[in-house]
């Protein structure tokens, strides 16, 4: 089975009461996942909060992942962003010796066309040493990478094995699952969406609610390509109020909320973002107390 079906989780950033990068923290979160079936691990994509960290830090966290992972499980290290040379630079530049694929995101700010896409990956797929899986999330990059597009990338360019999808449209899945080439990877990015593209046949997710339930939610993608519905919806609908709530005030101060409670990590984000209210993280200790 392909490395990256079932059950990745994009890293949450652990931050110190006084903002540095809190490490023994970190260690904590990747062996939470490790040790409760999770199938492999994303490191400083969105949710790491990777925009506000310096390359220092970056490669700090990059290090103490690898470090305490230790060959377990594969790791996926986020590269995206929307300057295109740029990119190719640090794909030809970081080692990616550890790393089985690269995560990036399509551009943002910028609203290229869909040549414009397609132009751009044309040279992250150039420029990459490892296999990249695509991300597109319009809802953050302003822009929607079509189902089209997608095929043309896939076809095009043989290291371009996936794409993780979260334009929280069905339908548009779908026809990236019946229209890709076989083998290309549909891998959900939209956790409440999960199930369902799975079963339209999509192969998994790149999750943040996995990072806080990682044992119920990797076991609810498994459910779900093994075609057991009935009990894999019984799960779904278990974890799917955490999903409403840990998004509610964005992520990740949802998530990190959720690991505050269990212990794993302070409940700190860097700004822009605030923490979640009083009000939104009482709510979710209670979903955790009453899981």
């Amino acid at each position: 089975m392909n490395k990256f079906v079932g059950t990745g989780v994009a890293l949450v950033t652990p931050f110190t009461t006084d903002n540095k990068i809190d490490t023994e923290a970190l260690r904590k979160v990747v062996n939470y996942q490790i040790e409760n079936g999770v199938d492999y691990l994303v490191v400083l994509g969105t949710t790491a909060e990777s925009a506000t960290l310096t390359r220092e830090e970056k490669r700090l966290i990059a290090e103490t992942v690898i470090s305490e992972n230790n060959g377990r499980l594969p790791l996926v290290l986020g590269i995206g962003g929307n300057n295109t040379a740029g990119i190719a630079e640090e794909l030809k530049t970081t080692d990616l010796s550890a790393f089985d694929a690269v995560l990036s995101v399509s551009p943002y700010y910028n609203k290229p066309s869909q040549e414009g896409i397609y132009q751009h990956f044309k040279v992250v797929a150039e420029a990459s040493p490892v296999p990249v899986i695509l991300y597109n999330v319009p809802g953050r990059t302003a822009s929607n990478m079509l189902p089209e597009t997608v095929k043309r990338l896939a076809t095009d360019f043989k290291n371009i094995i996936g794409i993780k999808e979260a334009a929280g449209d069905i339908v548009q899945a779908m026809r990236l699952v019946s229209g890709v080439p076989e083998g290309f990877l549909i891998i959900s990015g939209d956790d409440m969406v999960t199930l369902p593209m799975i079963l339209a046949g999509g192969h998994g997710v790149i999750s943040v609610i996995a990072q806080g339930f990682p044992s119920e939610f990797s076991q609810m993608v498994k459910l779900g390509l093994q075609k057991e519905v009935k009990k894999a919806y019984d799960l779904h609908y278990k974890i799917a109020p955490s999903i409403d709530l840990i998004f509610a005030e964005g992520n990740p101060a949802g998530i990190k909320a959720l690991l505050a409670k269990k212990n794993i990590c302070e409940n700190v984000v860097r700004l822009p973002l605030v923490k979640s209210s009083d009000k939104l993280t009482g709510e979710i200790n209670s979903f955790v107390d009453r899981f």
